[in-house]
């Protein structure tokens, strides 16, 4: 087995290795850091929007359930003709909970905080869900609720990560 064919080159240590050898060439793409991947962008726009939507729609939420709670005949259809057939004194402090959490989980949004996104994203569906049921009680109300809490949705699903980069940003 003298054959140099079969022989097992030697591998070069480090010290052997010319340094001009050692250095990276430049066309070599880089990595890029974890700064640079966090930055914000124009997208957070969106979630500023969603933070403040929820704040408004909470809003909205609280007004629904104070006049269900202390004015019942204000309703264009009777309590039996709602979906989910309750009392408007039901739906009333229904609607206000949630407009008061609603509205303290967009304070947190723009806050940057994750939490706050999860809890937005899943009130603002439970918030539709509702609202649609409320649809006959509550027209006008109920559907500009619902159309808002469809942006907030998307807005806090697609981009909401960009804004704890902002918000960490905006810090310094």
């Amino acid at each position: 087995m003298s054959n140099p064919r079969y022989a097992r080159p030697q591998e070069a240590t480090r010290d052997q290795v010319p340094p001009q050898a050692r250095q990276e060439s430049p066309a070599a793409p880089s990595q890029p850091t974890a700064a640079a991947r966090t930055q914000p962008t124009g997208w957070v726009g969106w979630v500023m929007l969603a933070g403040v939507g929820m704040m408004i729609v909470g809003c909205f939420q609280a007004f629904m359930g104070l006049v269900g709670i202390f004015n019942t005949d204000f309703y264009v259809v009777t309590a039996e003709g709602l979906a989910v057939p309750v009392n408007y004194t039901f739906w009333g402090w229904l609607h206000l909970v949630m407009g008061v959490v609603v509205l303290l989980a967009g304070a947190a949004v723009l806050a940057g905080k994750t939490w706050g996104r999860v809890v937005g994203i899943c009130l603002a569906a439970l918030q539709a869900l509702v609202n649609f049921a409320w649809l006959p009680a509550y027209p006008v109300w109920s559907a500009i609720v619902i159309a808002i809490d469809v942006l907030i949705i998307y807005a806090l699903a697609v981009h909401g990560g960009e804004m704890k980069a902002f918000a960490r940003s905006d810090a310094r």
